[in-house]
This record gives C-alpha cells, structure tokens and sequence, in this order.
C-alpha cells in the first residue's frame, strides 16, 4: 500500500504536444508511453485539438474540473462529458478531436494495454464499505477529504483532492470509505498471471 500525495506529481508535456499530464502512477513503473501496462494520469486541457492516439489501449476519462468538453470520434459519435465525474470510455487508436464548451478542463485519465489487463473506473460519492478483488486498486480523490480505512480499520488514510492511495494485491481486502467528497475506484486485473 502506497500514497501518491497529488501535490508531488510532476507535470510534462502530452504525447502530441497538446496539453499538460501529471503521471499518478503506472506499470511498469517509469515505462514508456509505447511500452506500459496501465497508466493512470492527469491531464490539463488549455485548448481544442486531437487527442494523442494510443494503438492497443483502452481508454477511461473522467472529468475532474471545469465546463466540459465534447469528445468527437472520426466515425461520428461524440462523448460529452458536461459535468464534473462525467465519464468517457474509447478506444485508444481511435481519432479523437476534443472541443471545448467554455475554458480549460482537468480530467482524469486510465489507460490499459488491450490483452495484458483490464481496468475498472467506479465513482464512491457517499461513504463506501465493499471488498476490494483485483490485482492493483488505486482510490484517487477527486473532490473533498476522505478516510480510507482498510483491514477492519488497521490502516487508516485521509486523501484529499489528487492523492491516490495504490492497493497491490488486493484481493478481499476490507475498505471503508469516509468522509465528504468523490472517490475514483480504479479496479486492474493482469490477463497475463505472470504480472499479479
């Protein structure tokens, strides 16, 4: 179990340029962005333009602050994303032009290699009791200050806005969730066993 404080994550520039991402975390650690498992980060969008394409990578993103943006694929459809913890799931090689409805955005961004593991997002708006089943869950705390208490309440953590709590190996593991503000559950589980 590990703590990512958000005030620690360091920011660089998007993959095509376009933006601004802090890494929260990803496997394998300091892998490349043609070479990672997961990768969890934050990203700030200033600006309308295409999204950096990732060929092989499931996509989640969620949106942490600001107006909104809408998120246009080539083939038509489009993801709207309007209100805060608002989420949009795509493909990563997809061809994606974001447009935004009034002023910068912060979101929050999951991303997967197809075939070497899955990944969950669920949003905790109230206080949470549930088991945690996967190979790596990471708890980022979108809104507020909460208490995170694992293991019958052996372990206790306040995480307040962009802190992340990484659970390996957490497989029926206790957790409960206090406190006043939204949680992103990120659940990933290895396909290939090797990796757990």
């Amino acid at each position: 179990m590990s703590l990512i404080r958000g005030a620690d994550l360091v920011a660089s520039p998007w993959k095509n340029g376009g933006g601004v991402t802090r890494e929260v975390a990803a496997f394998p650690e300091g892998a490349a962005l043609d070479s990672f498992v997961w990768r969890v980060s934050v990203a700030d969008v200033a600006q309308a333009g295409p999204f950096s394409r990732f060929a092989g990578i499931d996509r989640t993103l969620v949106l942490l602050s600001g107006a909104g943006m809408l998120l246009d694929e080539a083939g038509g459809a489009t993801h709207t994303l309007r209100e805060p913890l608002d989420i949009a799931r795509f493909e990563g090689e997809m061809a994606i032009d974001a447009r935004l409805i009034d002023g910068a955005t912060r979101d929050f961004n999951l991303m997967v290699r197809r075939g070497a593991a899955t990944g969950d997002v669920a949003i905790w708006r109230d206080p949470t009791h549930t088991q945690l089943d996967a190979d790596v869950v990471l708890l980022f705390c979108a809104q507020g200050e909460l208490h995170v208490a694992t293991d019958n309440a052996a372990n206790t953590t306040t995480l307040v806005t962009m802190d992340t709590l990484r659970i390996d190996h957490a497989r029926a593991l206790s957790c409960e969730v206090t406190g006043k503000g939204a949680l992103l559950a990120i659940s990933i589980r290895y396909l290939d066993t090797s990796q757990a």
